[in-house]
């Protein structure tokens, strides 16, 4: 009755309000030389779908008024210069919107046939395998929750673990391949409750507020972004608005969160955001066993010094913490979780300066970032913490960078020209107790570990376009190295070429092209490994994964703000790590909360990855829009044989489809829906049922003999959202209900758990039952059964947002 009084009032309240209140918005910007920074004047911009436009002053500086809020798309042209568009830009009355342009010069000698300009990003450097996403599409794509690493699931090449985690596995390679840079500042990673020596984690950690698009690398990374085989996401945050104080304030099912933004003087402004959760409430009312509590920190401060200088603070940091629900006790399956999360605080930082300087043909960028992570975790046979005897894990560990990348950018003619250098200084530390069982017993990790490491990048890429801009060519170096052993130390060991190539069949059907060779430093957990006072793995001669891509594609641009592309790649791996204690290479790893790669390891795998991926994307036109993409891949590593098997990530078939419609009187709704074949699983040892084993591993030992041997089940899942906006003169409110997971599915993974008596709900009464009670006590044991550790239960969330 309370809930439905809140409704009730809310309702009035809001109608009342839109009765009173007129509707008109504002885009305003600046149009700049994407080389110089000299502003273009007399530039023609165009509110695509209205008569409304404007023409740039001296200053290259535009406004259009008198918009009725809503999504729009705005192009900028001017002779000599490629035209260019932004798109879904979304208007209300609480701000203007303000949408800066910077365009390049066209080549003087065009051809004949035009090629027309695609409504989809394109580089020379990244001409294949490039996907731009917007702040809209990220904001109301269903199921996503206004998170990007949920929101790229919907794009080709993207395979999926556990429903409730955000781990990226792009084209079968593991979740420790991918890179991540905020406004050119590298960001370690985005997720909360982040996997160690991995990328993933249950919640992402950028704020959406401060986004204004993502630039998605599956591959034909630019030699300017290293240390990554698999992708490489650019962050472009906007600037905060330059008029007024404003912001904005959002509360959801999961958490509450405000964004502040404005001026500081006629030459700074800000944006600055805090946000911390109340998952655990939902969680605990859901009947979960674990109980998350997350809170982040996101700033960035912009000081235009002039036209020619700019300096850009960004911020960005996390504390979270991971505690268990000990009265969430009652099925197996919440048993088994209480019996094997930890409790792990973790907290993260980055910071970093970006000095860009714009001189005649060109800028130089200099960025000056740190880094940390504090990453804790510990467990207790039974979750009982009154003795020490009782103790099977306690981790402690810290991961410090300092960088410094210096760039230089030059457009000479008809080339462009990108190179520069970077340096690293990583400080490392580990303090692990671990209690483990294999198949081939038990084993006690006691050590402490620190070193400090030195890292250093040189790289260049050079790009023409030719045939009246038909061709383009891109070829690029990069060389990477630091002191950690004679095995690293040498640049030209890993000397990384790449080349590009897109050319245009007809104005709207391109053929594109990449190929190249890239490195990346296996984690630090590797690395500051030790047993007996020495670092093992730098013994074992542990050095960078060298990766192979080749990759093709066709590209249609239709009329309609569409595309298709089908792209066919092969990637192949060299010196993967393979961890001794399980006989199993890193790259299966990943895809859990934890740590990975804390153990002995030697560079013995080579792997595979291989597929052909469609996509068909239509940004909004006519208030519809859509993805719908299809991938066929393989991925295999070698096993301890030298034999290719199927790897953890290796999904034969990912189909999905993302589809929406804006209704009259700003409704939206929108739909998700994603099929993808099993994943690889590996069966349980024998040992796993010996009393003396269970009795303090309480879990399945996997027989990695058999790695990989066993298929789990298809998962097959259906995400919903609902939008109603209201525009007022100075604010706006946006509602929205966002259901992930609504039928319920279940992916996950087989585990082992005590066969024991169940009541009439099905919940465990009886004690564990012992099959060969008469044996040796090292020969006993326990009466298992399998069940499947994912929870299949939908997670509604109902939020609130305001912008002032």
């Amino acid at each position: 009755m309370n809930l439905q009084k809140i409704i009730l009032t809310l309702c009035t309240i809001l109608l009342f309000g839109a009765m009173l209140n007129a509707q008109t918005g504002i885009i305003k910007g600046k149009v700049t030389d994407a080389i110089n920074n000299e502003p273009i004047p007399f530039a023609n911009v165009l509110v695509e779908g209205t008569e409304k436009g404007a023409i740039t002053d001296i200053d290259g500086v535009y406004e259009v008024s008198g918009l009725q809020p809503g999504l729009y798309n705005v192009r900028v042209s001017y002779v000599g210069y490629n035209d260019q568009s932004a798109y879904e830009i979304q208007v209300t009355n609480a701000k203007p919107a303000e949408v800066n342009f910077k365009i390049e010069e066209v080549i003087k000698d065009l051809q004949e046939v035009v090629v027309k300009a695609s409504p989809f990003r394109k580089t020379e450097e990244s001409p294949v395998s490039l996907r731009t996403i917007g702040v809209a599409e990220i904001q109301r794509n269903p199921g996503g929750n206004r998170d990007i690493s949920r929101v790229v699931q919907s794009l080709p090449g993207v395979t999926t673990t556990a429903n409730f985690r955000n781990d990226l596995i792009i084209r079968g390679g593991a979740p420790n391949e991918n890179r991540f840079f905020l406004d050119d500042v590298e960001v370690p990673n985005i997720n909360h409750f982040a996997t160690q020596g991995a990328s993933g984690g249950p919640v992402g950690l950028i704020n959406v507020n401060f986004i204004r698009e993502v630039d998605f690398f599956s591959g034909a990374f630019p030699a300017n972004r290293g240390n990554a085989l698999s992708s490489v996401f650019n962050f472009r945050q906007r600037d905060g608005r330059d008029d007024r104080i404003g912001g904005n304030f959002m509360v959801s099912a999961t958490d509450i969160g405000l964004t502040m933004e404005g001026p500081i003087g006629d030459k700074v402004t800000f944006l600055a955001s805090a946000r911390r959760s109340y998952l655990q409430f939902l969680f605990k009312a859901l009947g979960l066993p674990f109980l998350p509590t997350y809170n982040d920190f996101q700033a960035k401060v912009k000081y235009k010094i002039d036209k020619k200088n700019e300096l850009t603070f960004i911020g960005l940091g996390a504390v979270d913490q991971f505690t268990l629900n000990l009265d969430a006790n009652e099925t197996e399956e919440q048993q088994f979780l209480l019996n094997q999360l930890p409790v792990s605080p973790q907290w993260n930082y980055t910071n970093g300066l970006v000095y860009r300087h714009y001189a005649e043909n060109g800028f130089w960028l200099f960025v000056l970032s740190r880094n940390m992570l504090n990453n804790e975790a510990e467990k207790y046979a039974n979750n009982d913490e009154s003795s020490e005897d009782n103790l099977l894990l306690r981790y402690r560990s810290q991961e410090i960078e300092n960088k410094l990348r210096i760039e230089h950018t030059l457009k000479l003619g008809d080339y462009k020209l990108n190179y520069g250098a970077g340096y690293e200084y990583v400080k490392y530390n580990n303090r692990t107790f671990n209690r483990i069982f294999t198949s081939a017993g038990q084993q006690t990790i006691n050590y402490s570990s620190a070193f400090n490491m030195n890292k250093y990048a040189v790289f260049g890429q050079l790009s023409r376009k030719l045939l009246g801009e038909r061709l383009i060519l891109s070829l690029g170096f990069r060389m990477d190295a630091n002191d950690y052993s004679e095995e690293t130390n040498n640049p030209l060991d890993q000397f990384s070429p790449r080349f590009s190539l897109a050319y245009a069949l007809t104005d709207r059907l391109s053929f594109n092209f990449n190929t190249g060779i890239f490195y990346q430093l296996p984690p630090y957990t590797i690395l500051g490994y030790q047993e007996d006072g020495r670092f093992v793995n730098r013994d074992n001669g542990i050095r960078f994964v060298r990766n192979q891509h080749i990759v093709a594609g066709l590209e249609f641009n239709t009329a309609a703000n569409s595309k298709i592309t089908i792209e066919g790649y092969y990637k192949y791996y060299n010196d993967y790590p393979f961890l001794l204690r399980d006989s199993l290479t890193l790259a299966n790893l990943g895809g859990d909360f934890g740590v990975v790669g804390n153990e002995p390891a030697i560079p013995f795998a080579d792997g595979r990855t291989y597929g052909m991926e469609v996509l068909l994307q239509q940004r909004l036109f006519k208030g519809f829009y859509g993805i719908l993409a299809y991938t066929l891949g393989w991925s295999e590593f070698q096993d301890k044989n030298g034999d290719f098997i199927p790897s953890s990530w290796d999904a034969r078939h990912i189909l999905s489809l993302t589809a929406g419609k804006k209704f009259g009187k700003d409704w939206e709704a929108g739909i998700n829906w994603r099929f993808q074949s099993g994943l690889p699983g590996t069966p349980f040892s024998d040992a796993s049922s010996l009393v003396l084993n269970w009795d303090v591993n309480g879990r399945g030992i996997p027989n990695y003999n058999q790695l990989n041997t066993l298929r789990n089940d298809a998962s097959n899942a259906i995400d919903i959202r609902i939008d109603k906006k209201w525009f007022f003169d100075k604010w706006s409110l946006n509602i929205f209900l966002d259901i992930e997971n609504i039928t319920g599915n279940a992916v996950g993974n087989r585990q082992l758990i005590l066969d024991r008596e169940l009541d009439a709900d099905g919940n465990p009464v009886g004690g564990a039952v012992i099959v060969n009670p008469g044996a040796p006590i090292n020969e006993q044991r326990y009466l298992l059964k399998s069940i499947n550790d994912a929870s299949g239960t939908p997670i509604p969330s109902i939020g609130l947002m305001i912008e002032l």
